[in-house]
């Protein structure tokens, strides 16, 4: 694929065969699916949904509602009509698929950014706590608290994979946030930001800020426990690819890199507030 079918593959493949149901929930059909990703068999293609469907089920979800089993006829030899069967994969099911998939086909990689990306954003906009927000002071701490408790999760599957004192789990961090701010670390990212050096730099980040670096949490989490990684150096360079991946997938779309957002006003100070106009 030359990188000019790569970059219109970017932009389009993957919502332009989105398709709605009958009642109206997207969808992709399975039997397109393959084509997309690159597989040339659906044979080998079934390998990946087996694989895909076991992640479903050991997330807790309920299969079907994530793979669904369709009819799909064609016309064999004898011009009888013939069920081939296909699936109706929801997003978080492509989502999977392109997890499990062959990692060297480049439109693998780009599907992967695409669905964690979109899988993400739906997860956080579908919460009704999410779409009841009014104003930017509630979505940041909104996800000023989910970016707490993800945080935690993350710490803990980095000293699964060998990330065990402060100092490494300090470079670490510093890995994530060097990928995702094009080389600028956390004592860059104070200075450019004008914090001061007791000054947390996700209590002065906007909302779209603070999900950027949310989804980087999230993803570097469940890549670390997927690939089973118990090796500090290596969790050092997948926190530091899943922020480049971050990062591009917001060039993609033409966003403002983090580091040029500007900072904003301190989120405890929010918080006071709300916790007083809540006591009144």
């Amino acid at each position: 694929m030359s990188s000019q079918e790569l970059e219109s593959y970017q932009d389009n493949i993957f919502e332009q065969h989105k398709m709605m149901n009958e009642f109206s929930k997207e969808y992709w059909s399975a039997r397109d699916f393959y084509k997309i990703i690159d597989y040339k068999r659906w044979e080998s293609f079934i390998n990946v949904i087996n694989k895909a469907k076991k992640a479903c089920e050991n997330s807790g979800q309920r299969v079907e509602d994530h793979f669904r089993r369709v009819t799909k006829l064609v016309t064999i030899g004898s011009k009888a009509p013939r069920d081939i069967g296909d699936l109706h994969l929801s997003r978080y099911a492509c989502y999977l698929i392109v997890q499990n998939a062959d990692p060297s086909k480049k439109v693998v990689a780009l599907g992967q950014t695409y669905f964690a990306i979109q899988t993400r954003k739906q997860e956080v906009q579908d919460t009704e706590e999410y779409r009841n927000l009014a104003s930017e002071d509630e979505k940041r701490l909104y996800l000023r608290e989910e970016m707490k408790k993800h945080n935690k999760q993350l710490a803990s599957a980095a000293k699964n994979a060998g990330v065990l004192s402060g100092l490494d789990y300090a470079i670490f961090q510093d890995h994530g946030y060097k990928g995702l701010y094009g080389g600028l670390g956390a004592k860059d990212i104070h200075s450019r930001k004008s914090l001061k050096k007791n000054q947390s730099i996700l209590d002065h980040m906007g909302s779209t800020e603070l999900a950027a670096n949310l989804f980087r949490a999230t993803q570097t989490e469940e890549k670390l426990k997927r690939d089973n990684i118990k090796i500090k150096k290596q969790a050092n360079v997948i926190h530091k690819e899943v922020g480049e991946k971050v990062r591009q997938t917001i060039k993609e779309l033409g966003g403002t890199m983090p580091e040029n957002l500007p900072s904003e006003g301190s989120i405890k100070k929010i918080e006071r507030q709300m916790k007083k106009k809540l006591k009144n």
